[in-house]
């Protein structure tokens, strides 16, 4: 196969930059020198600055568009190099990440499948319901499930110029911001990262996201224990930490250790409490009724163990899953069963963080 230019640039005519929305041959962001070596293609890809969030995810598409579109024997890998345009100011000297944000809370999980995003997700609707300014980071860089629980998963955030700065314009929906890496990959990729990359992608999102004054910012953590927990906790200084669970033995004994690792002298994060998610099942035609299908006050008596608050028990319902499926968090639907709890839980929250 002969490669020449213009299937190159045609190729590349099918990557959208997602700070503009336009296609990086609109952009003008390939220099015209495409270079072309038997099947070695190189060229370089002109960015307005050097620490664009994009720029990871605006090469590798570009890499997939040539061996998709032109061809698999193409040798493109590694061969994009980088331009920039110029370098926009740095913060101020000492100024602290997220400096207008008067509470930053984790929520963490000893294991995945508990419900930590949902119960992420649905609590900062509930807090923003009761008139606070929230955000909510979607750290969770390997299962990035906010987007969906929004239903905003084709969000692409813009770059927005603030005080001669260009930062991520969080989307925004139910009176809350949101940030996620999610909004920077394709959904059905796999994340193949190590972790400083990962925790690197993490800290650009939090340093250089336009959040503003915000009232909560809550960080939905990645389920376990890992360098990316260390990395945010190091680099914030945060308010505390809630750690969820289900009243299962299984994920009981993940949560103490999710407890343990805030508790160590080396990290230092005071447990606001502990949420115990799908403490019982109510079905919708019985309202009443309560089948305790994961065990009963398992997170009750882990609180009591370890010398933590309860700060809620949270039902499950069938619709949790349809309208977390649909985009709307259930929070949003004030006279349901999980509405009703989750906000009693930013009540009981919002109440902890004024003491």
């Amino acid at each position: 196969m002969t490669l020449y230019p213009q299937l190159i640039i045609d190729a590349l005519a099918k990557v959208r930059y997602p700070g503009s929305g336009k296609n990086l041959i609109e952009a003008e962001m390939v220099e015209d020198n495409i270079r072309i070596d038997g099947n070695k293609v190189t060229f370089s890809l002109i960015f307005e600055k050097e620490n664009d969030p994009f720029i990871k995810s605006v090469v590798k598409a570009a890499e997939s568009a040539i061996l998709t579109f032109v061809g698999e024997d193409v040798d493109i890998k590694g061969n994009i190099s980088l331009k920039f345009k110029k370098e926009l100011p740095k913060p101020a000297e000492g100024e602290k990440p997220l400096s207008k944000v008067k509470h930053i809370i984790a929520i963490s999980s000893g294991k995945g499948g508990v419900g930590k995003s949902t119960v992420s997700s649905n609590l900062a609707v509930a807090l923003a319901k009761q008139g606070y300014k929230v955000g909510l980071l979607d750290a969770d860089i390997f299962g990035p499930s906010i987007p969906k629980m929004f239903g905003i998963e084709g969000a692409r955030p813009v770059l927005e110029t603030v005080d001669g700065r260009d930062l991520i314009a969080p989307e925004e929906k139910f009176g809350v911001k949101i940030l996620s890496i999610g909004f920077f990959v394709e959904p059905k990729q796999a994340i193949l990262w190590r972790g400083s990359m990962a925790s690197n992608a993490l800290k650009q999102l939090i340093n250089e996201g336009n959040w503003g004054e915000l009232d909560y910012f809550l960080i939905d953590l990645p389920p376990g224990t890992s360098d990316i927990h260390l990395t945010l906790i190091q680099s914030l200084e945060l308010s505390g930490a809630i750690v969820v669970t289900t009243p299962q033995q299984v994920a009981l004994a993940d949560a103490r250790k999710g407890i343990d690792m805030f508790q160590n002298e080396k990290v230092d994060v005071p447990i606001l409490g502990l949420v115990e998610n799908m403490s019982w099942f109510t079905p919708a035609e019985l309202p009443n009724n309560r089948y305790y299908i994961f065990g009963k006050d398992g997170g009750k008596q882990l609180a009591i163990e370890t010398g933590t608050r309860l700060l809620g028990q949270i039902p499950l319902v069938q619709s949790v899953c349809e309208c977390g499926d649909a985009g709307a968090p259930i929070a949003t639907q004030d006279n349901s069963i999980m509405g009703m709890a989750f906000a009693e839980l930013a009540e009981v929250l919002s109440t902890l963080c004024q003491e």
